[in-house]
């Protein structure tokens, strides 16, 4: 037994040594590091190029639609469009809000495409805060953008008048008239154009210049009769020596005040016109003492006086009653 065994055994050791080993194959190790690093880093390049996608349409967006610099910052307000800010001081400035106005059309105006309508209007406010190098330099860009705005014409030469500069203003009215000949949906009223016109001649001593301009605004069907316009032309007539024509213009200017001062919104606005009534029956007095006519000279300074009375104005209606008393 002991034999068997061993013989067994030698031969199972020599089948070992004879019998040729196979080498395993080499086994490819997984390291599961490696494969997180190639995500992490695909990840972080689409990540980097999706971030320089978005700068860069936001950069053009931006560019685009509104110029910022580098302090500036983004906000509600900053995005409003031009023609918002030009509404919003358009209301200020009917309201009475001058600076605030300003500001909105100045807003309006560095944000790119100002119109005309946005200088004109600005023009206006920096004029009702005597800011009058302002006015003329945006009346001046106006007329740059269109020189046939009626409107920058009529403006300045309000403007002018305010700076005594009459022959430039007259210059601008005729400019604004031949500029309005253009149009029929112009806003300004032919009326308002010559009484300013006549008003200019007037100062300027063009005596029937002034009266040819007032009787063109007279005969306008456009807009409302102001009563000035009669008084004004009545100085020019006075200025000739047509007494009579001024002394009807005198009346038809109290006339019209009559037929107006009901509907003044304010009783500042009454106690004005009454006081303009009241200078009218006076220089109608005066005219008529000139034509020889002492009791139409009496009556006028009694309806003046009346209007004195009305008005309280005790100086006043002690200096008539000691007239009429020289004319009695």
């Amino acid at each position: 037994m002991k034999k068997t065994t061993k013989a067994k055994t030698t031969k199972t050791v020599q089948a070992t040594k004879t019998a040729p080993v196979a080498k395993p194959a080499a086994k490819q190790s997984y390291n599961p590091w490696s494969f997180s690093i190639y995500v992490y880093w695909m990840i972080i390049l689409f990540f980097i190029a999706a971030t320089f996608y978005i700068l860069g349409r936001s950069h053009g967006v931006l560019n685009h639609r509104v110029p910022l610099n580098n302090s500036a910052t983004v906000t509600e307000e900053a995005l409003l469009q031009g023609s918002d800010y030009y509404e919003s001081g358009k209301t200020k400035l009917l309201a009475g809000n001058i600076e605030d106005a300003i500001a909105d059309l100045t807003t309006a105006i560095d944000a790119g495409n100002p119109t005309v309508d946005m200088y004109v209007l600005r023009g206006e406010a920096y004029m009702q805060t005597a800011n009058y190098s302002g006015a003329l330099d945006d009346f001046n860009m106006a007329l740059e953008m269109n020189p046939t705005s009626s409107v920058a014409y009529y403006d300045r030469a309000l403007l002018n008048t305010r700076l005594d500069n009459y022959e430039a203003a007259l210059a601008d009215i005729n400019n604004a008239l031949a500029a309005r000949a253009t149009t029929d949906e112009d806003i300004l009223q032919l009326r308002d154009l010559y009484a300013k016109r006549g008003q200019l001649n007037l100062w300027l001593k063009n005596w029937d210049g002034a009266i040819a301009d007032y009787t063109n605004s007279l005969a306008r069907p456009d807009g409302i009769v102001n009563p000035t316009v009669y008084a004004e032309r009545a100085e020019a007539y006075t200025a000739i020596g047509d007494y009579a024509a001024a002394i009807a213009d005198y009346s038809a200017a109290v006339r019209v005040i009559s037929e107006q001062i009901q509907g003044a919104p304010t009783s500042a606005e009454r106690e004005s016109m009454s006081a303009n009534a009241m200078s009218y029956f006076e220089k109608s007095a005066a005219l008529n003492l000139q034509q020889g006519n002492p009791d139409a000279a009496i009556s006028d300074l009694e309806s003046a006086r009346t209007i004195a009375v009305a008005l309280n104005d005790t100086e006043t209606i002690d200096r008539l009653n000691g007239l009429i008393e020289e004319l009695q």
